[in-house]
């Protein structure tokens, strides 16, 4: 399901930075998305029905949740239109440290001083990456990794919620919120959408969304997440084969360093806490 997952958002990313770069608004496209994510999962609630307690004892979190995955929409579109898909991948992979950080005060886990050390050992791996004070830094890259900081309390939330909220539940619930926050934006700054296949694109991307957002939902009710982390490095290698292959995008030697020093940390943190998980259930 990760695997799946993962090559799924990779469709919906290579071809967003296709239609960024025809010059669509980024809140139009992000709105459209919600959009049609939002029929899909209404038919799919229209066939398997909300239980009113769902969304009444967990309605903050799903909320909270709803807001931080249209954070991280935003920022990703944003910077997609600046970052090749490789550069973007690997600050994304900043997001399973931002998950160990925040998962003291947000889910009470202890973290230990080898975590602590793999955070701070991947956030060097970030600014390998970035390269803050260099000549070629640009502002997407921030935006970059806005968006990895908001995928990881995504990943939290989803989290916490899985045991309580049905997979479809939290779709609808998300992508209603998407398309409310970004209508105003869009209608705003509206732009014809032109031709046939442009629309043809646009669903693409919110089909092949919906259906990535529904197997990370499911896998996550399946399995921890620390069990489930080192298959999102997939994605890694399926941005930077669809940027060779779609926008002749090649990785700078920074961001194959940094990605692996990021990669290694992630390792690290995930080696630790599956330790800490066995030792608790023996």
């Amino acid at each position: 399901m990760m695997l799946a997952a993962y090559l799924l958002f990779t469709f919906a990313d290579s071809t967003n930075k296709w239609l960024v770069l025809t010059g669509l608004p980024i809140l139009q496209l992000a709105f459209l998305r919600y959009g049609i994510q939002s029929v899909i999962c209404t038919i799919e609630t229209g066939s398997r029905g909300i239980r009113p307690g769902e969304i009444r004892a967990n309605a903050g979190l799903l909320l909270l949740r709803g807001l931080v995955l249209c954070s991280a929409t935003a920022a990703n579109f944003y910077a997609l239109k600046y970052l090749s898909l490789s550069m973007m991948a690997a600050i994304m992979f900043s997001a399973p440290i931002f998950v160990s950080l925040l998962s003291w005060p947000i889910l009470g886990e202890r973290v230990g001083p080898w975590r602590w050390a793999a955070i701070a050992f991947g956030f060097i791996g970030v600014l390998i990456i970035v390269r803050p004070f260099h000549s070629s830094f640009h502002p997407a890259a921030l935006a970059g990794l806005l968006g990895a900081i908001s995928v990881a309390l995504y990943s939290l939330l989803t989290r916490k919620l899985a045991h309580r909220v049905r997979p479809h539940v939290m779709q609808l619930f998300s992508s209603t919120l998407g398309v409310v926050l970004f209508f105003p934006f869009a209608l705003w700054l509206w732009q014809p959408l032109g031709e046939g296949w442009t629309i043809g694109l646009i669903v693409w991307v919110g089909v092949t969304s919906w259906a990535g957002h529904e197997l990370l939902t499911r896998a996550h009710k399946l399995a921890e997440a620390s069990m489930l982390m080192p298959y999102s490095y997939s994605f890694i290698i399926y941005m930077t084969l669809a940027g060779y292959l779609l926008y002749n995008e090649l990785p700078s030697v920074f961001t194959v360093i940094g990605a692996l020093v990021i990669v290694v940390s992630g390792l690290v943190i995930w080696y630790r806490e599956s330790r800490v998980k066995r030792r608790a259930l023996a």
